[in-house]
């Protein structure tokens, strides 16, 4: 009894150990994985180790002088980049930005901010001056003397700063810099971040304002390229403090600490109105995004939606009460209880909520009569048809259609053709008749003609009417048509 007591309590203890074994291993294997993970995640997107330090210093520092070659280079790429705008032609423009040279001295900024190097941030913002004041004065030049002003979308474009802008600002600088600091420069990712961020375009559109007259365009250019350059050198002053680049030293503490401070204070400058600038667009982009969704979703069960809801028409104030406009078509009023209701569903959408609807009752009661017949047309005809009704309907036009076009007849090329081919004939004539068989109405080209008074013998007049008829359908692809002789 005792010995098989004793056999039981060995085959538990010896259970336990296969278990405690058991979760032991499992453990180690979750260990291994969670370690094999970490460092497959840390191979892949951990940089620091491919960085050259002294490389990129020297790089930036190379691209930051704005003299001879790079100043000519600059106005070249304003010339194109403007001609590109001026046509609308997006290839130019890219064109342009692979060229210009505007990045050096945005970088320069950027890194001597992080590296607390005053020297290099003097000469990076003086040469960025520069080259602003030398790109505004060229496009500037350029617009005048071109004989095309009118605005194109490429232009249009460049003159308003979105959410999307701002994006590729931020994601654009943080890409240059790793693949700057990267062994071994990716020219590839330099070139896209040159055409993604479009450095070029504002200050040309800004130069298009300036030639136009048109302040609002200038200041909206010169603000998507402000938008632009903050961005990038924040980027690139994150991104250097991320890698740990060391700071410059000075002989003179009180000096370096001053320096550092000044750093430190321009840098938080450069982020407040980048960090405002990202919210306020983010804000306007909801707005505009909550309006569509309105107005696809609240507006069905007005009279005449189709058309209110193609003329929608909405204003974003930050600094105060934005508003959504629509405007009625005809005599259809939108009652006020409706309105109400409107403005209440408003607040169903969070970028709407405190923005006031707006009602134009008579904005279009002076509507042309063809947009007002077409818009009765399908409002009080078409829709009240059955689908079969309305496919016969839509055939029978395009019949009617089809028959007017045959019969637009070219009467003065035919005129001058017969005079120099049929040199007998005094007179050629054309009417359009309707014929019927009583069983369909049909149109019917009839050509009359007269020959001259000497000419007498009956078989060449009807030897030339039937060559008369044969051109006649042919010239004018007709089937039937009716040739008259004229006494």
């Amino acid at each position: 009894m005792e010995e098989n007591k004793a056999n039981s309590s060995s085959e538990e203890t010896i259970q336990d150990k296969k278990v405690t074994e058991s979760k032991d291993a499992l453990k180690k294997d979750a260990k291994g994985l969670v370690e094999s993970t970490r460092k497959f995640l840390r191979d892949l997107l951990d940089f620091r180790q491919d960085t050259d330090r002294d490389a990129t210093i020297e790089a930036i520092k190379n691209d930051i002088p704005f003299k001879g070659a790079t100043a000519w280079i600059l106005i070249f790429a304003v010339f194109i980049a403007s001609i590109g705008l001026n046509v609308s032609s997006a290839a130019v423009v890219i064109g342009a930005m692979l060229i210009s040279p505007l990045m050096g001295p945005i970088l320069g900024v950027g890194m001597s901010l992080a590296l607390n190097d005053i020297d290099t941030l003097k000469r990076s913002l003086i040469n960025l001056l520069v080259m602003v004041l030398l790109s505004l004065i060229t496009a500037y030049l350029y617009f005048q003397l071109s004989p095309l002003t009118e605005l194109t979308p490429e232009l249009e474009a460049r003159t308003k700063p979105t959410i999307l802008d701002v994006l590729v600002a931020i994601f654009g600088g943080l890409a240059l810099i790793v693949a700057r600091t990267k062994k071994g420069t990716i020219a590839s990712v330099i070139f896209g971040v040159a055409i993604a961020t479009a450095l070029m375009p504002p200050l040309c559109t800004a130069g298009y304002g300036l030639a136009v007259g048109n302040l609002e365009f200038f200041f909206g250019a010169m603000y998507l390229f402000t938008i632009n350059t903050i961005f990038i050198a924040l980027s690139t002053f994150l991104v250097l403090k991320v890698l740990q680049f060391p700071m410059l030293k000075y002989a003179n503490s009180a000096k370096r600490k001053r320096i550092a401070r000044f750093a430190s204070i321009l840098a938080i400058i450069v982020m407040i109105p980048a960090i405002w600038t990202f919210v306020n667009v983010l804000k306007e982009s909801n707005f505009k995004k909550d309006v569509k969704q309105f107005v696809s979703r609240e507006l069905d069960a007005l009279p005449n939606a189709n058309y209110i809801k193609k003329h929608v028409t909405y204003n974003y104030n930050p600094d105060g009460v934005s508003s959504i406009e629509l405007t009625t078509f005809g005599a259809d009023e939108i009652p006020e209880s409706t309105i109400a209701v409107l403005q209440d569903r408003c607040t169903e959408y969070s970028s709407l909520v405190g923005a006031k609807l707006l009602v134009n009752q008579a904005k279009n009661r002076g509507i042309n009569n063809l947009e007002y017949m077409e818009e009765l047309r399908s409002r009080d005809s078409l829709d009240l048809l059955s689908q079969a009704q309305k496919i016969s309907y839509l055939e029978e036009k395009a019949l009617k259609l089809s028959k007017i076009e045959r019969n637009q007849i070219p009467f003065e090329e035919l005129l001058n053709e017969v005079k120099i081919n049929y040199e007998n004939v005094e007179r050629f004539s054309y009417s359009s008749q309707l014929t019927s068989n009583f069983s369909k109405i049909d149109t019917l080209a009839v050509f009359s003609v007269k020959w001259k008074n000497s000419v007498t013998d009956e078989a060449f007049i009807a030897k030339d009417k039937d060559k008369i008829e044969r051109w006649l359908k042919t010239r004018l692809k007709l089937d039937t048509l009716v040739v008259e002789i004229l006494k």
